[in-house]
């Protein structure tokens, strides 16, 4: 799933009081400040030249643009080189603005964009135009897969799993992450409702921080000036 939040306005149904994002049963933990981890988000420079353009599940490298602005942004980006541990999605997009800023990120598949079954590769007005309302039902419906590939919950879930499985011992963490991770990230680390979703814009280049630990976050905006 690509950046499309921009593009989806004047298809987004009302808003919907779905249940916050189910964190399930962990063991109970003491609660130690000392032991924070600040987990720093890097949404990847662009690929496309414009929105509406974006694909679903985009597997495309960097287009020239999204690299000079990647370049541009170095000297602003780079003290996120001093982070402990770096990671990135595994699409060539995350890995090559990471490849940009000197940051050497390992990839983790569980950073995965979403998978979008048969619509990966194509753009939300090209499937607009031949299932509209298998769009409107993935829309509406975080657990609908119409697709057939993977749900908005299952994609929310995943992408929580790995901010569970971060260590809680103070860590400076770093990823560079398609756009549409990070808005998964922050639905699942807030426990907003999965509506919150389409709600979240990112920006290619734009950082936010999540602060705490596995089970305990807090949004933390970032400034670079």
């Amino acid at each position: 799933m690509s950046d499309a939040c921009g593009i989806l306005t004047g298809f987004l149904p009302p808003p919907i009081n779905y249940p916050l994002i189910d964190l399930g049963n962990r063991r109970s933990r003491s609660y130690d400040p000392a032991m924070n981890v600040r987990l720093t988000l890097l949404a990847a420079a662009r690929n496309s030249s414009s929105r509406l353009h974006e694909r679903f599940d985009d597997d495309r490298p960097l287009d020239a643009g999204g690299w000079a602005e990647a370049e541009r942004a170095l000297p602003a980006l780079a003290p996120l080189a001093a982070a402990d541990l770096r990671y990135c999605s595994p699409s060539p997009r995350a890995r090559e603005t990471g490849r940009v800023l000197g940051l050497a990120p390992l990839a983790q598949v569980a950073l995965r964009d979403c998978d979008m079954g048969r619509w990966r590769g194509r753009t939300l007005e090209q499937v607009m135009a031949v299932e509209p309302r298998a769009v409107d039902g993935w829309l509406a419906d975080p657990y609908s897969a119409p697709h057939g590939g993977e749900s908005l919950m299952a994609f929310i879930q995943r992408v929580g799993g790995w901010l569970e499985t971060r260590p809680a011992d103070g860590t400076l963490l770093l990823a560079v992450a398609e756009p549409s991770v990070i808005r998964a990230a922050l639905v699942y680390a807030l426990k907003a409702p999965p509506s919150a979703y389409w709600r979240i814009d990112v920006m290619p280049l734009s950082t936010v921080s999540l602060m705490g630990q596995p089970g305990r976050w807090n949004l933390h905006l970032d400034g670079w000036v």
